[in-house]
């Protein structure tokens, strides 16, 4: 197929290369410019080169990226019709709305495919992909979507239904890191040696990815980003603007918001959003 994509930081440039590796013809663009050999296969081109492919993929940071490259600038006012735009970047479920109104009107196909997964499993192929939207879009995307990962996920023919899910995991992912480091800061305290006890842990009850792959982060403090924590922070403004909506107190949500913010403020707003585990907790007054 003839592929574009828009957004070539670290997972972008890895999922374009593995649609290039598989055969497609990928046509990608980044907002800065990017080497060759960062997505090999992949031909870098203008955003018109790209908005010219069968299927767009948008790997952008946020909505008003997204609304900036795309809507504002109005570079999806002369696509052709049959295109289909693929969304895999985590963004609000208002602004999915929004999208999906938007190319209905336009006669653009929109599937919402947010992906959980960091550039380690983009570069091996091995995301875990959610997707929804208009069946005979999906089903045309479907195959591209198996190219970038272990297995794809349908929530059904409402875009934002797979924007919702996203946030909501990786609120939980959140919650799984601020776990760790209350956990880990009690046994350490207490003479427990931190390797072994997240062994003990992720060997008995919580053998799930999200301890798998940040534990050994939090033990080691090393917090090089996969994912940046000013995105995390962003997710969790989204998951907070849910609630809002939804009228629900989330107190879990909102004391790791908090937590998050701090360290951004301190510092940390381009470390691994697994960092905030190594902030000091508020000592009994």
């Amino acid at each position: 197929m003839e592929i574009g994509f828009v957004g070539l930081g670290l997972m972008g440039s890895a999922m374009a290369a593995n649609l290039a590796k598989a055969g497609h013809r990928v046509v990608a663009w980044n907002r800065s410019p990017v080497k060759p050999e960062d997505a090999p296969g992949v031909t870098i081109g203008t955003l018109d080169d790209v908005l010219r492919s069968e299927v767009v993929f948008t790997m952008l940071s946020e909505d008003a990226v997204i609304r900036s490259v795309l809507l504002d600038s109005g570079a999806l006012d002369s696509v052709k019709h049959d295109l289909i735009h693929v969304v895999a970047s985590t963004i609000s479920v208002a602004f999915s709305k929004e999208l999906a109104a938007d190319h209905a009107q336009r006669g653009i196909g929109y599937v919402a495919a947010p992906v959980f997964g960091r550039p380690d499993a983009a570069a091996a192929a091995q995301l875990n992909v959610v997707v929804a939207g208009d069946e005979a879009a999906v089903a045309r995307v479907h195959p591209l979507l198996e190219v970038l990962s272990s297995k794809v996920w349908p929530l059904g023919t409402d875009p934002s239904s797979a924007n919702a899910a996203k946030i909501a995991g990786n609120m939980m992912i959140t919650m799984a890191i601020e776990a760790m480091g209350e956990a880990f800061a009690l046994a350490g305290d207490n003479g427990v040696d931190k390797a072994a006890f997240l062994e003990l842990m992720t060997g008995t009850l919580f053998g799930a990815k999200a301890y798998q792959n940040y534990g050994p982060k939090i033990v080691s403090e090393d917090f090089t980003p996969g994912f940046r924590m000013k995105l995390g922070l962003k997710d969790l403004r989204l998951a907070t603007e849910l609630a809002d909506a939804a009228n629900v107190t989330l107190p879990v949500l909102n004391a790791i918001r908090t937590r998050m913010h701090d360290a951004v403020e301190d510092g940390m707003a381009d470390k691994d959003w697994s960092g905030i585990a190594a902030r000091p907790f508020a000592a009994k007054r």
